[in-house]
Parts: C-alpha cells; sequence; structure tokens
C-alpha cells in the first residue's frame, strides 16, 4: 500500500486553488474585455449651444464641433489628458491595495 504524507495532499490542494484561482481570474478578465467593448460602441452625443460632443462609453471622445466646426486637435489633446487621467486614477488604485495580489486572496 502507498503511504500519502500529507505535504502531497496540501500541495495537490494548492495547486488546484491556484488553477481554480487562474480559472476565475480569466473569466473576470474576458468579461472585462466583453464590458469594454460594449462601452466602445456605446455613444452619446450632448449638443448645446453651439457646441455638439460624441464620446463613446469607454471615454474616448469622437468629434467636437463648435458651431459647425471641426475641432480634431482638441480631440486629440482631451483624448490623451483623458488617458493620463485613467492612468493616474489605476495608479492609485494599486496603491490602495487594488492589486491582483489582493484579488486572489494573497
Amino acid at each position: 500500500m502507498t503511504k500519502i504524507y500529507p505535504s502531497v495532499i496540501l500541495l495537490a490542494m494548492g495547486i488546484k486553488d491556484s488553477f481554480g484561482q487562474l480559472k476565475d481570474l480569466k473569466k473576470m478578465r474576458d468579461q472585462a474585455m466583453a464590458l469594454q467593448r460594449e462601452l466602445a460602441a456605446e455613444k452619446v452625443e450632448v449638443e448645446e449651444d453651439g457646441v455638439k460632443v460624441v464620446i463613446t462609453g469607454d471615454q474616448q471622445i469622437q468629434t467636437i464641433e463648435i458651431e459647425g466646426e471641426k475641432k480634431e486637435k482638441l480631440v486629440e489633446v482631451l483624448n490623451k489628458a483623458i488617458k493620463k487621467s485613467q492612468e493616474i486614477a489605476a495608479r492609485k488604485l494599486q496603491e490602495m491595495g487594488g492589486s491582483l495580489g489582493s484579488l486572489l486572496g494573497k
């Protein structure tokens, strides 16, 4: 009869738990990517006092028109500013413990 040591069982359980966590993480990643695609497809249009802005649900400005004139450079600069602000927010969240390790309970 083969003797199974408790440490071997615990190691096997740990591997199984790790695979389960990886599977859960992949599922969450897939859901996040699907949501991102859905948001990118949504468009919000606001027009007021001769100014028209079209922006996607994932916060990318598509067009800005002021009294019928498109402002492409303004769109470019605003999208850069939005991206930088999102990077700052992501960094702050990570500093607060929103890192991958905390998601896995480590």
